[in-house]
C-alpha cells in the first residue's frame, strides 16, 4: 500500500475511487494497511476512501499533539478542495477525528469511531512498552487482538522498531501525553455531527465502556458491537465492519 503513495507538498496519502469522501485516520501504532479492507469495498460503492498519513514522527516535539495533527487534517481537506468529508479513525485517529469536528464542524459530515480515544486515559499510554525486549512487545501486540495470531511477525516488528528508535519513542510519548491533556468528554455533549461507533466487544486497550461513553455523551451517535474482536475492529473482522458502515451510511444516506 504504501507504494500507492501520493505526495503532495506535506501530506501523504493514497486515495481510491469517486464520490463522497472518506478519509481514514490510522492509530499510533497502526499502519495504513490496518485498514485494506476498507479500501477495497467503498470504492466499488460509490465512495472516495482516502489513507492520510500522519506525521507522527516528522513534527518538532512541541508540535507532536492531538491538536496539531486535527489542524494538519483540516488542511488537508483544504488541500483537497473538499467540502464535506465522512472521518473514519481508529484508536489515536478517531481522537484526532474528534477534535477535529469539535474545531471543525462545517468541513465534517459525518464522523466514525473506532477503538477510539479521547475518554479513557490508559488508552495511549499505560505501561509503555519496554525497549529491547521483544517477547514484551509480542505480547503487548497480540493484546490488541481478540486473535493473538492477527498480530503477524511484521505488525510486532514494526513497533519492536518504533519503540527502539529513541526519536520515535520520545514522540510516541509525547503523542500519549497530550491524547490524555485532551479528554474530550466535555465536548461531545456539544457536537451534533452523526457519529458511528464500531467497537470490539472485547477490547482490552479502550474497553466496552469506553464506547457506551462515547455513545452517552454524543448527542447523535449509534453504537455497534463486533463479537470476538478486539481494538482495530476494521482489522479483525473487516466483513462486518464494512457491512455495519455501509448500512449505517445508506440508512443516513450519505
Amino acid at each position: 500500500m504504501e507504494n500507492n503513495l501520493r505526495e503532495e507538498g506535506k501530506f501523504s496519502y493514497v486515495e481510491e475511487g469517486e464520490g463522497t469522501p472518506i478519509i481514514i485516520l490510522h492509530g499510533l501504532m497502526g499502519g495504513l494497511s490496518n485498514f485494506e479492507g476498507v479500501l477495497d469495498f467503498f470504492p466499488k460503492h460509490g465512495y472516495k476512501v482516502v489513507l492520510l498519513k500522519l506525521p507522527l514522527y516528522e513534527l518538532s516535539l512541541l508540535k507532536t499533539s492531538v491538536a496539531t495533527f486535527a489542524k494538519y487534517l483540516q488542511e488537508f481537506i483544504v488541500h483537497k478542495k473538499f467540502e464535506q468529508v465522512i472521518l473514519l479513525g481508529n484508536s489515536l485517529g478517531g481522537h484526532i477525528a474528534l477534535l477535529c469536528t469539535k474545531l471543525y464542524p462545517n468541513s465534517i459530515k459525518a464522523l466514525v469511531i473506532t477503538g477510539s480515544s479521547g475518554l479513557y486515559e490508559s488508552a495511549m499510554g499505560e505501561s509503555y512498552p519496554k525497549r529491547g525486549d521483544y517477547e514484551y512487545i509480542r505480547k503487548k501486540a497480540e493484546n490488541v487482538f481478540y486473535d493473538p495470531k492477527v498480530a503477524t511477525k511484521e505488525i510486532v516488528d514494526d513497533v519492536y522498531e518504533t519503540v527502539n528508535d529513541r526519536n520515535k519513542l520520545i514522540k510516541t510519548l509525547a503523542i500519549a501525553k497530550s491524547a490524555i491533556r485532551h479528554n474530550m468528554s466535555k465536548d461531545l455533549p456539544k457536537m451534533q455531527t452523526p457519529t458511528c461507533i464500531i467497537w470490539g466487544r472485547n477490547d482490552n486497550v479502550t474497553p466496552p465502556e469506553v464506547a457506551e461513553d462515547f455513545h452517552r455523551l454524543l448527542p447523535d451517535s449509534n453504537l455497534y458491537w463486533i463479537e470476538k474482536c478486539g481494538h482495530a475492529a476494521m482489522m479483525e473482522h473487516p466483513e462486518a465492519f464494512n457491512e455495519i458502515l455501509f448500512r449505517w451510511l445508506t440508512a443516513r444516506k450519505y
